[in-house]
């Protein structure tokens, strides 16, 4: 929403804007409760959500969070908990063009360089089902779309 009040900004200085122009924010504000609704629950229950996560990878694939011998479970909850919280605060205010930008290309640099696009992969479908678990399905439609975003990004080779 940020991006879209910049541009918005932008494109009408000097004149009043049209209704048109301010459709996002009407869609916005008729999504607003929706939208904290989940970003509460995200909040709440974000260590349950990546515990989840790393159970079910590990019964899935023991050895997907290692590199060479190398356990990176730790990182991986770093990381995975930092994009959590990056996925709900984009999804807060609506803004995944900043999302995606400002944020998933650089990870998606780093993820490279660890050759860790298998297990983001993983992760965040893996991600999703249980996000499902924690929120409505109009709180998962509002979520699930940048989890998806994530997965697809970070696990391009």
């Amino acid at each position: 929403m940020f991006s879209q009040l910049d541009r918005l900004s932008l494109d009408v200085d000097g004149r009043y804007a049209t209704d048109t122009e301010l459709l996002f924010l009407q869609i916005y504000l008729q999504s607003a409760r929706l939208r904290f609704s989940a970003y509460q629950k995200l909040h709440a229950n974000e260590a349950d959500i990546v515990r989840s996560v790393e159970q079910k990878l590990r019964s899935i694939d023991p050895t997907l969070l290692q590199h060479n011998g190398q356990d990176l479970t730790a990182k991986w909850k770093r990381d995975t908990l930092r994009l959590l919280r990056y996925v709900a605060a984009a999804m807060l205010i609506n803004d995944d063009e900043a999302f995606n930008d400002q944020i998933l290309l650089w990870f998606q640099t780093v993820m490279r360089s660890f050759k860790a696009e298998r297990s983001c992969n993983a992760t965040y479908v893996v991600m999703q089902d249980v996000v499902r678990q924690y929120l409505t399905a109009a709180e998962s439609a509002l979520v699930c779309p940048l989890l998806e975003r994530t997965r697809t990004l970070l696990s391009q080779d």
